[in-house]
């Protein structure tokens, strides 16, 4: 049996009035839930969080800097909150976990593939140091989507 690249589930593609988005550090706030609902009317709904590659070795994949099994169930877990807290509001809602070494270039390709009309997004915790190093995601998110027209709300945590 040669050798196969295993295939991850296929992205969704429909067209959605709001997405909700997390870079993977946190789970998504109550407050970010309420606005992306608020916002969507009666649309639906996209919920999207990252889990982090954190690189390669020599160029090639490495097992060893993909995401685990427990991040990827954490997240997961993320995600299926998030769209029962929008199903409760009778909202239709949809989501995924995506794996990615630019949380930003990701983020801004699923807005772009969904179709949606505005990108909703927790302030992250990050100060200091690590906000230079990493980035702020929603300030990186905005300038990127603002010439496809997309607007982004970054809504402070709770």
């Amino acid at each position: 049996m040669p050798l196969r690249r295993r295939r991850w589930d296929a992205q969704p593609t429909d067209r959605c009035e709001v997405l909700l988005a997390s870079d993977g550090r946190q789970a998504f706030s109550e407050s970010a839930v309420a606005r992306a609902a608020a916002l969507a009317g009666t649309g639906p709904v996209a919920v999207v969080t990252l889990a982090k590659v954190y690189g390669s070795s020599f160029g090639l994949p490495h097992p060893g800097l993909l995401p685990t099994k427990q991040e990827l169930g954490e997240r997961r877990g993320w995600v299926e909150h998030a769209i029962e807290q929008l199903q409760q509001d009778r909202l239709q809602a949809d989501g995924q976990v995506a794996a990615t070494r630019r949380a930003t270039r990701k983020l801004a390709e699923v807005a772009r593939v969904r179709g949606v009309r505005i990108v909703v997004i927790d302030e992250t915790a990050s100060t200091g140091l690590r906000r230079l190093v990493e980035g702020d995601v929603g300030s990186e998110l905005r300038r990127k989507l603002r010439r496809h027209g997309i607007d982004v709300e970054v809504v402070p945590r709770d």
